[in-house]
């Protein structure tokens, strides 16, 4: 029986595998970078100067006392506490490289060929859930609202039931669940069920992702009626994305893109170093839309830009080597005399003002990943396109394809031939119209930012909103707890 959720509200605490923060030893010292991707871009507007915590794994080796120092400053700056949970290498290596990201990722993302079905995976991902347990159960009590995020963290409410916790608990799922088929191949599928009833909430990017988890839970015989779910796309700072783009620096930055690729529309692709991101069919795409339309030729460039990501896995390095390569034979075969290269490729991370520059300097841009749960870029690409000239492709497969379309233009990943057709319609579309559906799509955003996504889940889950979680005049005073080894 599942308890009732309370509306009165006490401390926000937020659990993910990592920290918004990554750490790198310079002179002796840990030195703090912040971390990127989706779950860190929406969350550090919601909980910054808020008093909440964060708890979570540094993404280095050592105990976590070793960061106290770092962490201390980190808290009193951001206005909420940084609590660190210590993994050792056969931790990283069996928990995150193993069944996080061998296993779930693959699976989740329709990829079961290449998924490891390791039984020490997931013993090591049950060890590893129980100790991020025990750091939250030390500093959550009844009031509290536990609110846990994505995937590597699933069986972590069953940890805090088992330990006694009466915390209020909350869980999200930031990538998709996989329909019935799919998911049933994971040998360990009744467990890690039996696991996500134990929270309070479950909430899911898209209706198709609760729908498939329902579909999953009747597969296997299990009553979810006890348990809370619901579809909570989640979004960006709309608002601030937009105002740091009509920044001079940034205006200056992206016209400097457009003299170095002069006279041509530019596509822009951005994305993490993945194979769900389907960039090398995205380069087919492209390769064959030059050879089909020759008109185009000199006329578009492609900026691919490919985010280092889990470069100790070796899928990861092949695939790059393989992108690599494409670009090389696109490049090869159509670059012209005088200046015309058909790829501009980079493999780095941007600085925040590159990024912003290159959305802004985008005449279109092309997301198309095999399978996303929601695909942030998108979001952001269209809150700094302020002059609105401009047209998203986005795969039908993402999961903010159910909240842009009509106006994002919705393409098969895997047509190769469809998705070159789109890029030409998008060159060709006239002014008005690429005008007219970037701003709807841009008030969609903005209405369904951030807040609205935070607001609405906390509704969901303890019925009140953000206000709930008042801003301080000043940061928070840090915990003496950070102080504590886990």
């Amino acid at each position: 029986m599942k308890k009732r959720l309370r509306s009165r509200p006490g401390r926000l605490i937020v659990v993910s595998n990592r920290l918004p923060f990554s750490f790198s030893r310079v002179g002796g010292r840990w030195q703090p970078e912040p971390a990127s991707g989706g779950l860190v871009t929406a969350l550090l507007p919601v909980l910054r100067n808020r008093g909440g915590t964060w708890v979570g794994w540094t993404g280095a080796p050592g105990r976590s006392k070793d960061f106290g120092p770092a962490l201390r400053k980190l808290s009193r700056e951001a206005g909420y506490t940084l609590v660190p949970v210590a993994l050792d290498d056969a931790e990283v290596r069996d928990f995150y490289l193993g069944f996080s990201n061998e296993v779930i990722w693959p699976l989740f993302h329709d990829l079961p060929s290449l998924a490891n079905f390791d039984a020490a995976y997931w013993r090591t991902y049950c060890r590893v859930n129980q100790k991020y347990a025990r750091a939250v159960h030390a500093r959550a009590d009844a009031r509290s609202f536990v609110w846990v995020h994505d995937y590597h963290l699933m069986n972590l409410a069953a940890e805090l039931r088992l330990a006694g916790s009466r915390a209020r608990l909350g869980f999200f799922l930031h990538i998709p669940f996989p329909s019935p088929d799919i998911f049933l191949k994971l040998p360990w599928r009744r467990p890690l069920l039996q696991a996500l009833l134990e929270f309070d909430l479950l909430g899911f990017q898209t209706a198709r992702d609760r729908r498939n988890f329902l579909a999953c839970m009747q597969a296997v015989g299990l009553d979810a009626r006890g348990t809370h779910t619901g579809e909570f796309p989640i979004s960006i700072d709309f608002n601030a994305f937009m105002r740091r783009a009509a920044a001079p620096d940034v205006a200056a930055k992206a016209q400097e893109l457009h003299r170095l690729l002069p006279n041509r529309r530019l596509i822009l692709g951005i994305d993490r170093l993945d194979y769900t991101k389907g960039i090398p069919l995205r380069l087919a795409a492209f390769q064959h839309l030059l050879a089909r339309y020759p008109e185009m030729r000199g006329r578009v460039s492609l900026m691919q830009v490919v985010v280092p990501s889990r470069e100790d896995i070796g899928q990861y390095h092949r695939l790059r080597t393989e992108i690599e390569q494409l670009v090389g034979k696109i490049n090869g075969a159509y670059a012209r005399p005088g200046g015309w290269v058909p790829v501009w490729y980079e493999y780095r991370n941007l600085s925040r003002l590159e990024l912003l520059a290159y959305y802004r300097a985008a005449d279109i841009a092309l997301v198309t990943p095999l399978k996303d749960g929601m695909n942030l870029v998108a979001k952001e690409y269209c809150a700094c396109s302020i002059e609105e000239d401009c047209v998203l492709i986005l795969s039908e497969f993402a999961g903010a394809a159910a909240q842009l379309a009509p106006d994002a233009m919705l393409v098969n990943p895997y047509d190769v031939e469809g998705v070159a057709a789109a890029i030409r319609e998008a060159y060709a579309m006239p002014p008005a119209q690429r005008a007219a559906r970037m701003r709807r799509i841009r008030r969609a955003i903005r209405r369904q930012d951030v807040f609205w996504w935070v607001d609405s889940y906390l509704r969901a889950a303890i019925t009140q909103d953000l206000r709930a979680f008042p801003r301080a005049d000043a940061p928070a005073e840090v915990s003496p707890e950070l102080q504590l080894p886990l």
